[in-house]
């Protein structure tokens, strides 16, 4: 008898390392899947095909207009970080801009922005993230890692425009998440006010949503297995990533656009960031678009809307412009 129990005893710890064994497995994959730079940006989404021929009118002005090339070096890597600075159409402009892109996009991808900013009158920086475009490094961060590259790239802003440079920062996606942890860093007064659009309130939140509709997987085993391997390569866990803990530090006045049909980065995310804020604010929940889709699906009124924020928290002096729909 006691023979008998001790196969089972035996068989049920096989059975019970093999399962934990294929979970590290599958985890592994997991965060090589999502967290591994691609040397490309991806296809956009079928939603987004429509808007192609605008796309790539504005990467065309990008290539164009003229620009220099920033670097600067970080620790444990053999590549620079990079970014493109195009200064303001008048050079005598004290607005700027710093532009952050989506996941696995990169500073080019963001050009739709850049030249509505650069026709507004502002000196733009397009970074490239962490694992993204030009930028060292083997992993995407999600913005974690980003924001402190971020206080970088403002100490070469300001460096470069001086002290008077009116900063506004402006995210996409994967960098309004970006900008929003960076509001709870300790920020040179040059920086006005923030843009975030379609931003995560957490990147565990994020990862267990899509586990759940993209993957049909359940958060355990692999969200712990998955955060325990980022701690290992990257240094932190998945739960340090939080834009609702950095935006709860956050005193600057701040805008978050969200589309209303967003599948990938759900709209609820929206009302928590947009919750946690505790300085001037503003949500703006835009009909009908889906993930990062606010602007193609009217330009015109996304600069409206974006131009109405600036003016009352970014030039309070300024005209007021007609209210926007």
């Amino acid at each position: 008898m006691a023979k008998k129990n001790f196969k089972n005893t035996s068989r049920l710890l096989l059975a019970s390392a093999g399962i934990v064994s294929l979970s590290f497995l599958a985890s592994e994959y997991l965060f090589r899947l999502a967290f591994k730079r691609v040397d490309y940006v991806p296809e956009t989404s079928a939603d987004k095909q429509k808007y192609a021929d605008d796309y790539w009118r504005y990467v065309d002005w990008f290539k164009k207009v003229d620009k220099e090339h920033w670097t600067f070096t970080i620790s444990g890597e053999k590549e620079d970080m990079s970014a493109y600075f195009i200064p303001a159409k008048d050079g005598s402009s004290d607005k700027s801009v710093i532009i952050s892109h989506g996941y696995k996009g990169n500073g080019e991808t963001m050009s739709n922005y850049a030249q509505m900013f650069y026709d507004m009158g502002f000196s733009v920086l397009l970074p490239d993230d962490r694992g993204h475009g030009e930028s060292a490094g083997k992993y995407i961060s999600f913005g974690w890692l980003d924001r402190l590259d971020y206080l970088r790239w403002l100490q070469k802003l300001i460096v470069r425009l001086g002290d008077k440079t009116k900063i506004v920062l402006f995210g996409v996606s994967m960098g309004a998440s970006t900008v929003e942890m960076l509001s709870g860093e300790d920020l040179p007064p040059q920086v006005r006010c923030i843009i975030a659009d379609c931003g995560y309130s957490s990147i565990d939140e994020e990862l267990v949503f899509l586990l759940k509709h993209q993957y049909h997987l359940p958060k355990y085993p692999f969200y712990p297995f998955v955060s325990t391997i980022n701690h290992h390569r990257l240094g932190y866990y998945l739960g340090d990533v939080s834009s609702v803990t950095q935006l709860k530090k956050n005193k600057l006045p701040i805008f978050f656009i969200h589309g209303e049909k967003d599948r990938f980065v759900p709209s609820y995310m929206a009302l928590e960031n947009y919750q946690a804020a505790q300085s001037a604010k503003d949500l703006w929940i835009v009909e009908n678009a889906s993930h990062a889709e606010s602007f193609w699906v009217d330009p015109e009124n996304y600069k409206r809307h974006v131009e109405h924020f600036l003016h009352h928290y970014y030039e309070p002096n300024a005209q007021v412009p007609k209210t926007v729909q």
